[in-house]
């Protein structure tokens, strides 16, 4: 097996691991699925760094990965700017309101995690981190006038908005060294990269840099396949300590990145003990996970047909994956009969809104809609299969009429 590779003889136990960790980071973190479809496989290519400013030893590509997987920096602080630009269509600002909306929690609390931090999905924004070890680790979102700070200490998580004086409170039992509060830092996301290896991904040294004031080498990652969205990816790997200290990946129509997460300050120093202690605020509302998740299930929560939310989820069958490398495409039945369209029968104006938003296509695999992103594109079926991956619009159609 080649270095890093994924291991497929991956057990019961082990699935039911991984989905229950994907599960935690709806909660507790801004979805990493870009990059996790985006960077699906690398393979290795021997190469050599350029000499540059600064003035660093030469080095291969495996011997970087090799740092970059040898990365124990257990303590940091520091600042995070992260800028998200997947192309959304322009809503006025509602798309966010979706994109919080569709992962909040039932008791409405702007506190809890998974409402506030998926702001992080559009834009800039800066974060303060923190961690000491797998038991501690601090981050706050900066805004304008407010703070919202989310605190991982031994069991206890708690989330808090201070422009509305709410507070979120959870626990967890499980190691979080590689826990959802910290994906979103350059190191989050090259271990979400670097998950896989195989061919169909060139990765060579590119050069070195300066980054948050420390000497890098920059890792650059292309895939070899045509079809997909991804251009290419590039990492900033800390000379001394193989940290990540900066992730780019920009898409292969060019322009802006579409993620592009960087420290502008780091120490290596231990944090204070006191960065992650948590006292609720006087006159705070205070939401438990419990609560919100007993909101979830409530009654009022349940369709027409009698069954609840999570009744409808668990009749869905876990995706199949068409493809190899960044090539890849998940593909879910949803049992249904697709998005209506305007002109279809109780499509109505919904319909017909959802309808506009993306492209209708047609195939030997019938009709449907397109909707796509500079990264992210999902091909919706007239009967309810969903087709979604970093490739083009044509590889969509190509491999709905492959399955058909």
């Amino acid at each position: 097996m080649a270095p890093y590779e994924t291991d497929d003889s991956t057990d019961t136990g082990e699935a039911d691991e991984l989905r229950s960790g994907r599960r935690r980071a709806a909660r507790y973190i801004v979805p990493v699925t870009v990059v996790g479809v985006a960077a699906a496989t690398i393979g290795l290519v021997p190469a050599l760094a350029d000499s540059g400013d600064p003035n660093l030893p030469k080095i291969t590509a495996q011997q970087l990965l090799d740092k970059v997987a040898k990365s124990d920096v257990q303590q940091l602080s520091g600042t995070v700017k992260i800028s998200t630009d997947l192309g959304l269509p322009d809503l006025g600002g509602l798309e966010s309101s979706m994109l919080s909306g569709a992962t909040k929690s039932g008791d409405g609390s702007s506190a809890d995690p998974t409402a506030k931090l998926t702001e992080l999905a559009t834009g800039t924004h800066t974060l303060r981190v923190a961690a000491d070890g797998p038991d501690k680790q601090k981050v706050s979102l900066l805004e304008n006038a407010a703070e919202y700070s989310l605190i991982h200490n031994g069991k206890d998580v708690w989330g808090y908005d201070s422009q509305s004086n709410e507070v979120f409170h959870g626990t967890t039992s499980a190691d979080t060294s590689k826990s959802d509060e910290t994906r979103a830092t350059p190191k989050g996301l090259t271990d979400e990269a670097l998950k896989s290896v195989d061919d169909t991904t060139s990765v060579t040294v590119d050069g070195t840099e300066h980054v948050a004031g420390r000497d890098a080498y920059k890792l650059l990652i292309k895939p070899k396949q045509s079809g997909t969205t991804v251009g290419a990816i590039s990492i900033a790997v800390d000379a001394k300590t193989g940290l990540p200290l900066k992730f780019t990946l920009t898409p292969a129509s060019g322009g802006a990145a579409v993620v592009d997460v960087g420290f502008t300050q780091l120490s290596l120093a231990k944090p204070a003990a006191s960065t992650f202690d948590f006292k609720t605020p006087k006159g705070a509302k205070v939401t438990t996970e419990d609560s919100a998740d007993a909101t979830k299930t409530a009654p009022d929560h349940s369709s027409k047909s009698g069954k609840s939310e999570d009744d409808l989820g668990k009749g869905l069958a876990d995706p199949t994956v068409l493809g190899k490398g960044w090539n890849s495409i998940a593909v879910l039945d949803t049992g249904g009969k697709g998005i209506p369209t305007g002109s279809s029968s109780g499509g109505g104006d919904l319909g017909g809104f959802l309808s506009s938003l993306g492209d209708q296509v047609k195939g030997s695999f019938g009709s449907g809609t397109v909707y796509s992103t500079r990264l992210i594109n999902a091909l919706v079926t007239d009967n309810g299969k969903v087709y979604v991956g970093a490739v083009t619009k044509s590889a969509l159609v190509k491999a709905a009429d492959a399955a058909k």
